[in-house]
């Protein structure tokens, strides 16, 4: 048997854990044992040990990167625990330290950013790559913008699989449950819900979603805008709602732990990123449900709604475009059931949780230099 020790330095749960779960819920037991090495008071841990998968904490890798005091407490659990390969998220230090113990090491690149200059350019950009080229075997990019990112900052392209992110499908509620869904969430029962699920930062472009559903609601476009999610610009989103008048029409739910509730009654999803976005699960776990969505063309997006089959893909910080994109489906019911029916196609033919469990025990078979079953 394979032995197998999967590294997290998250302490809450966000898309990176969210896969991280998947993936162990999926991965193949008979031939892979795993084990997890998370930082103390990780919100996974009592996630992961609910799946039967052994959990070690380790201190000094809470959401950080790399911290040298902890290499050495990584280099003993590890040595303990004698795996074959180690698959890192997020965790330079379990990188060096797997490196040190001789393990094969993988490692997932789980977001989508503009590269600084400091490790694009010249120099910086030969020394990111030869340290990560060097501690590394194999490279996950969770989208090919993620590719794009690793390889101006010198990492080589051989060394990089694009590996989607997949998801559970949501289960679909049942007929007499959803006119209790829309009550929770204050909507009228029937009424088009239009939905953006995401972090509440500058980034992930809610100012647009908001200008967006003031252009379609000054044209008469009958439909509510359900923001969902927490952050930072959660107080500046609110004032300008208020400012604008919308109040009765831009519903912030706060943080919701089931997700499926409030994608159950959705029409449209939107995804208005602009500063980081990679594979986004909700898109996905809505898709899974046969629901469109309008993305921006930043990041992963495009790679996961493709323009005129399962939704529109409009120019990143215009809400008139997104504007423009929502009205056709929101309007034109012939068009919505087409990509509606595609977006449940193209769910399970490319972003099954089965389907990225798969690919990356492929690629720890070909890291590890063995056959299935072997």
């Amino acid at each position: 048997m394979v032995k197998i020790v999967e590294v997290s330095s998250d302490t809450n749960i966000g898309g990176a854990g969210k896969c991280l779960l998947t993936l162990l819920r999926e991965i193949d037991r008979n031939e892979f044992d795993v084990e997890v090495i998370l930082p103390k008071q990780s919100l996974l841990k009592p996630h992961v040990k609910d799946l039967g998968i052994n959990v070690t904490e380790v201190d000094g890798i809470a959401d950080k990167s790399l911290d040298f005091a902890a290499i050495g407490r990584l280099v003993r659990v590890l040595r303990a625990i004698k795996p074959d390969l180690v698959h890192t998220h997020a965790s330079m230090s379990a990188r060096i330290a797997a490196r040190l113990i001789g393990a094969k090491i993988v490692y997932t690149r789980h977001s989508v950013f503009e590269p600084s200059p400091k490790i694009s350019k010249g120099m910086g950009k030969i020394l990111n790559g030869m340290v990560n080229n060097a501690s590394s075997d194999g490279i996950i990019a969770v989208a090919e913008a993620a590719k794009d990112n690793l390889v101006k900052t010198g990492v080589s392209s051989r060394k990089i699989e694009v590996i989607l992110n997949g998801v559970s499908p949501v289960k679909e509620a049942e007929e007499k449950e959803i006119p209790k869904l829309y009550k929770r969430f204050g909507i009228k029962n029937g009424e088009k819900i239009v939905s953006v699920i995401a972090r509440l930062e500058d980034i992930k472009g809610h100012e647009y979603f908001i200008d967006a559903a003031d252009i379609l609601l000054k044209r008469g476009i009958n439909a509510k805008f359900v923001i969902a999610g927490t952050g930072s610009y959660e107080d500046t989103l609110k004032e300008k709602v208020k400012a604008m008048g919308l109040e009765d029409d831009v519903i912030f739910t706060g943080f919701i732990p089931d997700v499926g509730s409030l994608l159950n009654i959705t029409y449209i999803q939107v995804n208005a990123s602009y500063g980081t976005e990679a594979t986004s699960l909700a898109l996905l776990e809505g898709m899974s449900l046969g629901i469109p969505a309008v993305v921006s063309d930043f990041g992963g997006n495009p790679g996961v709604i493709h323009d005129g089959e399962n939704g529109f893909v409009v120019r990143k910080q215009d809400a008139v475009r997104l504007a423009e994109a929502l009205e056709k489906l929101l309007c034109d019911e012939e068009l919505y059931g087409e990509m509606s029916l595609r977006a449940g196609k193209i769910f399970y033919e490319e972003f099954t949780a089965k389907a990225m469990t798969d690919k990356t025990e492929e690629l720890y078979r070909r890291v590890l230099k063995i056959r299935k079953g072997e």
